[in-house]
């Protein structure tokens, strides 16, 4: 609750929410105090019995030494001998109860543990294939996200040739990013399979994918290291020519040499502070690094401003024209302008598929229909105008 707080500083300042959270981090400090105070609590408690269990086995020990010792059974010995004996014996016991909570989250740990190895079971060894180069194919795709029984995505068929530009349109919540989720290999198909050329993913080793897949999410977090180290995905055998080259194709070079130490700034965590709008030009370049046949751009354009969209426009162009496909998620129509196709999402079903100017037509009847629907693309018609 503090990490989100302290993220969100300026939004709580300026919205007036620091009483009330205030009040809710009190609520939440008395309920963690009085759960620590029970703890305690049972902790002792089993400690001060054991205590008493061991002072009263001990005093009996004595008390049966004492006995056989005055009926000339045993020799004053067995007495000494019998309080040690008695003492090493409940050791392990004190022991035990003192690291309890210690014993119970090793518990817990290995139990999470066992669960995550077994979502993530060893890959076998894989034959690298040759470069990507020719189709992407969807094939009746339905996706489950982990841990749920409901399908957000359900029969989504396309298939897109090399140089193709995809505008996947939809109402938020219609399966637009875990469709991205899916074609990137975040996530597994339910049904059906995605194919590269013909292959399924999976068939490539997860670090040769990778080269043949850009991917630039909707929420933009550049990790702790410099602009070069995060646009090249801290690849040490990174070259400064390819690093160069995927600024280049963003159109963010200038503004990386801009800043105090060019390519060595250091951003993320413990950097330099970049808006958001930067944020999202480096990462679009740390997509297009390595010139990956798919490039899935996930809102790219959502904090950029007139000249952030027209590099995103000049980057999608770039792509098609070296042959690779490009699958941009869009709300905003500005992000449509330098795609050929569109795919329309409804609720997890395929509404659409085909020519940009086609499906956007069929759509404006719709909306036409239904004012309250998919507004964007009255405006992208609007735009093309």
């Amino acid at each position: 609750m503090a990490e989100s707080g302290r993220r969100n500083a300026d939004v709580i300042s300026v919205m007036g929410m620091g009483p009330h959270l205030r009040r809710r981090w009190q609520e939440e400090n008395r309920a963690f105090t009085h759960e620590q105070r029970r703890a305690s609590d049972v902790s002792s408690g089993f400690g001060v019995m054991s205590k008493v269990l061991r002072m009263m086995l001990q005093s009996g020990i004595l008390a049966v030494g004492a006995w056989l010792v005055i009926n000339e059974q045993a020799t004053p010995g067995i007495i000494i001998a019998g309080s040690i004996l008695s003492a090493r014996a409940l050791a392990p016991v004190d022991l035990a109860i003192a690291n309890w909570k210690g014993f119970i989250g090793a518990r817990q740990s290995r139990r999470r543990l066992q669960k995550t190895l077994a979502l993530l079971p060893d890959a076998p060894g894989r034959m690298d294939l040759p470069a990507p180069s020719r189709a992407l194919s969807v094939d009746r795709v339905s996706a489950l996200p982990p841990e749920t029984t409901d399908a957000v995505l359900q029969d989504v068929t396309f298939t897109l040739e090399a140089g193709t530009g995809l505008g996947v349109i939809g109402a938020s919540g219609s399966g637009k990013s875990s469709l991205a989720r899916l074609l990137v290999g975040i996530w597994h198909p339910a049904r059906g399979a995605i194919r590269l050329d013909g292959a399924t993913p999976d068939q490539w080793p997860a670090a040769a994918l990778a080269r043949h897949i850009g991917y630039m999410p909707q929420s933009i977090e550049l990790l702790d290291g410099t602009v070069a180290e995060n646009i090249a995905s801290f690849d040490p055998d990174a070259e400064a020519d390819d690093i160069i080259a995927a600024a280049r194709a963003a159109r963010v070079h200038d503004l990386i040499v801009s800043l105090p130490e060019g390519y060595s700034t250091e951003v993320g965590e413990n950097g330099r502070p970049l808006s958001a709008g930067q944020k999202q030009r480096i990462a679009l370049a740390r997509a297009l690094y390595g010139t990956p046949f798919v490039v899935i751009l996930d809102e790219p354009n959502s904090n950029l401003d007139s000249e952030g969209e027209e590099a995103l426009t000049s980057a999608i162009l770039g792509i098609r024209e070296r042959g690779g496909i490009v699958i941009v998620i869009a709300h905003r129509p500005s992000a449509l302008l330098a795609v050929d196709k569109v795919l329309m999402l409804a609720a997890g079903r395929q509404q659409a598929f085909g020519p940009k100017d086609e499906v956007l037509s069929k759509v404006l009847r719709q909306t036409s229909a239904n004012p309250g629907a998919l507004k964007v693309v009255q405006t992208a018609e609007a735009a093309k105008a």
